[in-house]
């Protein structure tokens, strides 16, 4: 079925209109009802564009059927919400994800040798824009582990002298950039560590009107780590990318910004106090309303402060 029965949006209008007026759309992933609600309770408050973003393996929990009939039953304004496949690491992945009313899909090559992510790029391009769907390809690895589909121990800088010509032989609508990011709770092994601007700046120079993404982007909020800590987890050494260094990827073009991570920890952190303070609760309608209500907070807190987004739909 089309996204377009659903009332999505295809990512390219929603990042064309930010890069147009310098703020970034937050891709917020979810995995369940409660982390699906949260995240558009926060577009509903904040009024901001919001890309839904599901990982292969999310994917496969949820079921294809299960995540559609969701989004059926969503409450949202029609243009407002994309929903996007993120890592998708074949054809065959992106396809599928088309067929059932995705809206936008990213193919992960990063890791292929250069000829064939941009041939393997180019043949879901082919695929997808027949229908109107959005594609977002990467170039350079990220360091991290976000999920079982999606790790790697290596990581390598985008080269900026090669991006016009992925760009133009892949037809790729928006590209994910290394420029020193990283899934997971461990981006940074000190506050001192700073993001490659050099290379951002280059990048947006050379391909200006072409929407650039960053992965690996959360700031791990440390009283998540604190408080998951202090109720039983076991977290250490986590840190995340600065607010102030997010925002000023922003006014390098960055028109999406990926997190997970951050929201990770808020629905955990509140389920683990749940628990741990009321220790009779094992309803869990209780505890994850609890989880869904701390998450919402931390989508609007960087909708707000980090993305600029909110008040833009």
């Amino acid at each position: 079925m089309h996204y377009s029965n659903f009332g999505l949006a295809n990512t390219k209008t929603l990042l064309k209109r930010a890069l147009q007026n310098g703020y970034a759309v937050p891709a917020f992933n979810f995995y369940n009802m409660e982390t699906l609600d949260a995240i558009l309770t926060a577009a509903r408050i904040t009024q901001s564009p919001i890309i839904l973003a599901v990982s292969e393996a999310a994917l496969e929990y949820m079921s294809g059927d299960i995540l559609m009939g969701m989004i059926r039953g969503a409450k949202y304004e029609p243009g407002q919400i994309a929903l996007h496949l993120d890592h998708g690491h074949s054809f065959e992945i992106c396809k599928y994800a088309a067929n059932i009313g995705f809206s936008s899909v990213m193919f992960d090559g990063s890791t292929l040798p250069l000829e064939q992510n941009i041939s393997e790029s180019r043949k879901i391009a082919d695929y997808v824009h027949k229908f109107d769907i959005s594609l977002e390809t990467e170039l350079g690895v990220l360091s991290g582990i976000e999920d079982e589909n999606t790790k790697s121990e290596t990581h390598s800088y985008t080269n900026p002298d090669i991006v016009k010509s992925f760009v133009k032989q892949t037809q790729t609508d928006s590209l994910a950039v290394a420029i020193g990011t990283s899934h997971g709770a461990y981006k940074r092994k000190s506050e001192k560590e700073s993001l490659r601007f050099d290379i951002l700046k280059q990048i947006a120079d050379n391909i200006p009107k072409v929407p650039l993404v960053l992965h690996g982007a959360s700031n791990i909020p440390q009283k998540y780590i604190k408080q998951i800590n202090k109720f039983g987890g076991n977290i250490k050494n986590a840190r995340g990318i600065s607010p102030s260094q997010i925002r000023r990827a922003i006014s390098l073009h960055i028109t999406k910004v990926n997190v997970e991570t951050d929201s990770r920890l808020a629905f955990t952190a509140a389920i683990r106090k749940t628990l741990s303070t009321n220790p009779s609760v094992f309803n869990p309608r209780d505890y994850l309303s609890n989880a869904k209500d701390e998450m919402v907070k931390n989508c609007i807190d960087e909708i707000q402060n980090i993305m600029g987004s909110g008040y833009k739909f």
